[in-house]
């Protein structure tokens, strides 16, 4: 079997998972990383042995790197001609750039959420609109948050059908680590509607969607409430039986000790979950309700890791190793061994 060639361009905190996801699919091979500075995630992985080779794009003073003894494969457009797909998670506004690259030397690839829609040929999910993305050349992943929204709100629509849905986004100010947003003790809220609720619109524009948005001086996840208006009405147990059944919705409860984020990102570790991934998203029990016809509903988005599973079928869809969304994502699922705590029964 051939193996898809892969290479991923930036290792910071989407990087480094995307690089480690795609060393765990058996029909993918990981042919490096490429970044400009010896980063403390860089440096972590030369100490782990360097598993993954380095290239170094545009700019990198490669004396930094000799003094620190990191090995060095050669130069990022050097890694770009060794692939068949790129996965770009630059900082916003580098993956434009970068594409110019990828044009040339005839390479596919697929950006992250913080890169603007017009850098694709497809804004993409896959579970929402998978077969859009079969063979495209450039395709770009929809943000954390919308990622896992879309997740609960495509699932109840493809078993009952969904008219339109209103969100309220608990934002992490920053991921756990970052010093640039600074200290608060204070929460700040943005204009309405949200981009997360614009994106799905885009992804599944058969919903009417608006949404607000609010961060709060936390790392650890951010915390979705939405509530859906159905085509029929949907019963809490209706609910709890389509969720149950999605491989990447962990069913969770707070009579189990799932208290909120910090809970989860814990449970993580616990599992030995490398660096505290998950790359489900939790829905807690508890937290469906019915409103009238509406239903209600609460998620969790692991910011750093809820997108990799999409950005891996990106790749199965634009190389064509599987042309539909249940054969995609399933090998997906199956490589990254997700889909085994979903239940809360």
């Amino acid at each position: 079997m051939k193996k898809i060639k892969v290479g991923v361009a930036g290792y910071g905190v989407i990087g480094q998972r995307l690089a480690d996801g795609v060393a765990l699919q058996g029909d993918m091979e990981l042919v490096g990383i490429a970044d400009l500075a010896p980063t403390l995630s860089i440096r972590a992985l030369k100490e782990k042995g360097m598993p993954y080779d380095l290239y170094l794009v545009e700019g990198a003073d490669r004396g930094r790197f000799d003094a620190l003894e990191i090995p060095v494969s050669g130069t990022f457009e050097e890694l770009v001609e060794k692939v068949d797909i790129m996965l770009d998670s630059s900082p916003g506004g580098v993956g434009a750039k970068n594409k110019e690259l990828y044009e040339k030397k005839g390479v596919k690839a697929v950006f992250q959420g913080g890169e603007k829609n017009t850098v694709a040929d497809v804004f993409f999910h896959g579970y929402a609109n998978y077969e859009k993305g079969v063979g495209a050349d450039y395709l770009k992943l929809t943000s954390c948050n919308t990622t896992g929204l879309i997740r609960s709100v495509d699932c109840l629509d493809r078993a009952y059908g969904i008219e339109k849905v209103a969100i309220t986004i608990i934002r992490r100010v920053a991921d756990p680590g970052d010093y640039h947003r600074g200290l608060t003790n204070a929460l700040q809220i943005d204009k309405a509607p949200s981009h997360q609720a614009v994106d799905l619109m885009t992804i599944m524009p058969h919903i009417e969607a608006t949404g607000i948005l609010v961060h709060t001086p936390v790392t650890h996840g951010h915390i979705i409430t939405v509530l859906a208006s159905g085509k029929q009405k949907i019963t809490k147990e209706m609910a709890i039986e389509a969720f149950s059944r999605h491989d990447r919705i962990r069913m969770v409860r707070i009579a189990d000790g799932f208290l909120g984020n910090a809970s989860l990102f814990r449970y993580a570790r616990d599992l030995g979950n490398p660096r505290g991934d998950m790359y489900e998203i939790a829905l807690w029990e508890e937290s469906i309700v019915e409103s009238g016809n509406d239903i209600m509903y609460a998620i969790n988005i692991p910011q750093e890791s809820v997108t990799i599973p999409e950005t891996i079928d990106a790749i199965r869809a634009a190389c064509k190793m599987q042309l539909t969304r249940e054969t995609g994502t399933a090998e997906t699922n199956k490589y990254l061994g997700i889909g085994r705590g979903n239940k809360v029964r």
